[in-house]
């Protein structure tokens, strides 16, 4: 029980703290390939943020501000205070507010396969011109998408990964079956879409947290067939040190398309001095 609410997480490993963060549609799992690995060098810790997974799916909330704080607070729960920090998408976006709003806290801060909310993000929401990020205003709409979707969560999330990746059956059908049935819980639809619809909020706070630039080392991260380079330069006016890494063969899934290529550049990042 965090900041008022459930989180559900896996813990592994041991050594230095390293909270891994997921996207949509996904949980925990998304890592699940990565974290062995890592945990022969760190202590993994890979919660389900709020509103996916077996996490609570509360009212508001969704805000990455707020994420970030239920994940700060789990942390110190644990009996962690300074971290390693890796987000993935969504969990890119809340990684970066964790940064911003908590410094002394995240010594590394990895960064995979997004934007952020008022800092660039909105040149994609041009669908005319980037027809594959449609979800973007489909997840907006309050009340539409969970009801369109409801009763199709495989079917649509089969679509969904497949076509943001470069090996469509890297994503296995086990998976879509485990995403999907966390996405028909009661609730589920409505609270992954809330994380959509806070976007607002999130871009005041990013150019507020953009005043001042982060010093930890930054890692962006991007598939070579999805944001490649885009990653580490949306993050240069955002940090003093910050390096780009492309992932080979890999769409927007990495951890699950990638995972031996990710979890080198992982180990390499977080374990330099």
């Amino acid at each position: 029980m965090v900041n008022g609410l459930r989180l559900h997480y896996v813990i592994a490993g041991s050594g230095d703290p390293l909270v891994l963060l997921h996207g949509w549609p996904q949980s925990w799992r998304e890592w699940r390939h990565v974290i062995p690995e890592l945990a022969s060098r760190f202590t993994v810790i890979a919660p389900d943020m709020r509103g996916f997974g077996d996490s609570d799916k509360p009212s508001g909330g969704y805000d990455k501000r707020t994420v970030a704080r239920d994940i700060r607070e789990l942390v110190h729960v644990l009996g962690f205070r300074e971290i390693h920090l890796a987000g993935h998408d969504l969990g890119m976006m809340v990684a970066y507010e964790y940064a911003a709003s908590y410094p002394a806290e995240v010594r590394r801060l990895a960064v995979l396969e997004a934007g952020l909310p008022g800092l660039g993000l909105e040149a994609f929401l041009d669908t005319a011109k980037y027809p594959h990020l449609w979800h973007f205003g489909f997840f907006n709409a309050p009340g539409v998408a969970e009801t369109l979707i409801a009763g199709r969560e495989k079917l649509f999330l089969s679509h969904f990964i497949r076509h943001l990746a470069y090996d469509p059956y890297a994503v296995t059908g086990d998976d879509l079956d485990e995403y999907a049935d966390r996405m028909s819980a009661p609730g589920a639809l409505r609270a992954s879409f809330e994380h959509y619809r806070a976007f607002p909020a999130d871009a005041l706070n990013n150019q507020e947290n953009a005043r001042k630039k982060l010093a930890m080392p930054v890692l962006g991260i991007g598939g070579d067939h999805s944001l490649g380079e885009h990653v580490g330069k949306l993050m240069e006016p955002l940090a003093d040190q910050v390096s780009t890494a492309v992932v080979e063969r890999s769409g927007h899934w990495v951890p699950e398309e990638q995972p031996e290529q990710l979890a080198n550049l992982l180990t390499g990042f977080f374990t330099q001095p």
